[in-house]
């Protein structure tokens, strides 16, 4: 009976399991508008996410609808991953800890769900980033014909993809390439501040945290690792000298107290992150002047760093204010309004302001093995480059270019 049974569930039921693996079924209209969004991703950089596009022509042409929804569905899945995740540069990803909050969904049930609901557009739309810059450098590299050029273009447009699509209606985004943070508000840039970065034998790390606080007049909590380089050793053997530094040890931990001399200046954002890299003020205001920028453990360092704070903290907390609080001596914290996100990423072409493109020195070499499809849209092999110890020195002769 068990058996019987048995066979007449599968004999019920088989139909609808057969349609449940068969492929999506596409529209001549959504047929088009995939071809449109591969044509259009070429033109971006990610040639080899449509290689798949001769055939799925030659399929449409010929009427032959079962291979036409089977290719259909296999480059948008494709399409939908690049768009996501980016084409060719997939080792120039390492070490890079910015991503969506939330895993991607399963990418064919996604194209099968904009189908049914002819959403395709909305699918593709809303998975490609969305911010100015990723816009402006598409269009810099479909018109690029530098291959070199092209490449580094690319590498930068697959970056933006490992961005998350949602960055929020106000954050702090810093460039370590460019030596440069950007306040952005409503999808505009609000405002641009100089920085310095990690050295080359002690990079800034690419991250992303959330900013609730200033601190004016902070201390400075000394990491063991720079204490060893002689911090130690001064408060060990002139004990004087270190007090006038405002060097102290307390507990087993070195600490600097606030002050003209301290490390973290005048001010330092509350910004909690497992890096322990921070954006805070600077005494040694001198080198916001060089061209290449690199001389921190890791950190960030901001150029006018009380006018941010002033700006993050917004109405109430005008220069004057800020100006009182840091001339008071005295350690103090001030909240913001709302958690801000920070972006410390590494991009070494942005647009500029005249419509063309910024080149910046690759002072970290995370560029190296950049890459755009070939010909036949497939990517070269690539390899996680070997690290050298280099110095800022290495950078002098370097500027950063605008074409």
């Amino acid at each position: 009976m068990k058996r019987i049974l048995s066979v007449l569930l599968l004999l019920i039921f088989a139909p609808s399991f057969a349609f449940a693996a068969s492929e999506p079924q596409w529209t001549e209209a959504q047929t088009e508008r995939l071809i449109h969004w591969m044509k259009a991703a070429d033109a971006e950089g990610l040639g080899a996410a449509v290689v798949g596009l001769p055939a799925l022509q030659a399929a449409v042409n010929h009427g032959d609808d079962a291979r036409r929804d089977e290719l259909a569905t296999a480059s948008a899945v494709r399409l939908l991953q690049a768009h996501r995740n980016g084409c060719c540069n997939a080792a120039l990803r390492t070490n890079w800890h910015i991503a969506e909050p939330s895993p991607w969904p399963d990418p064919r049930a996604s194209v099968s769900t904009a189908l049914a609901q002819d959403r395709l557009d909305d699918l593709f739309r809303t998975t490609r980033p969305s911010h100015p810059f990723y816009h402006a450098l598409s269009q810099a590299y479909a018109q690029e014909r530098d291959a070199n050029r092209r490449a580094i273009l690319a590498a930068n447009l697959d970056r933006w993809r490992w961005m998350p699509r949602q960055l929020g209606a106000r954050y702090l985004l810093v460039n370590t390439a460019a030596f440069e943070a950007s306040l952005w508000e409503d999808g505009k840039l609000a405002g641009r501040w100089r920085v310095v970065v990690g050295k080359t034998g002690s990079p800034t790390p690419v991250f992303q945290a959330s900013v609730t606080g200033v601190i004016f007049n902070p201390w400075w909590e000394i990491p063991p690792s720079i204490a060893a380089e002689g911090i130690a050793r001064l408060v060990a053997r002139n004990p004087a000298e270190a007090a006038r530094r405002g060097y102290v040890r307390e507990n087993g931990r070195y600490r600097q107290r606030p002050g003209p001399q301290n490390a973290l200046g005048r001010m330092k954002l509350v910004m909690p992150n497992r890096f322990n890299v921070y954006l805070h003020d600077t005494p040694a205001q001198a080198l916001f002047e060089k061209e290449v920028r690199a001389y921190s453990h890791g950190c960030v360092r901001v150029g006018d760093a009380l006018g941010l704070a002033g700006t993050l903290l917004g109405p109430g907390w005008d220069r004057a204010r800020v100006d009182t609080v840091v001339g008071s001596g005295r350690t103090q914290s001030a909240m913001l309004p709302a958690a801000l996100p920070v972006y410390i990423a590494y991009f070494t072409a942005e647009p500029d302001s005249l419509g063309g493109v910024r080149y910046f020195p690759d002072i970290y070499r995370r560029d190296r093995g950049a890459a755009t499809p070939d010909a036949q849209g497939r990517c070269p092999l690539q390899t996680v480059p070997a690290k050298r110890q280099i110095t800022p020195r290495d950078f002098d002769h370097m500027r950063p270019e605008r074409v």
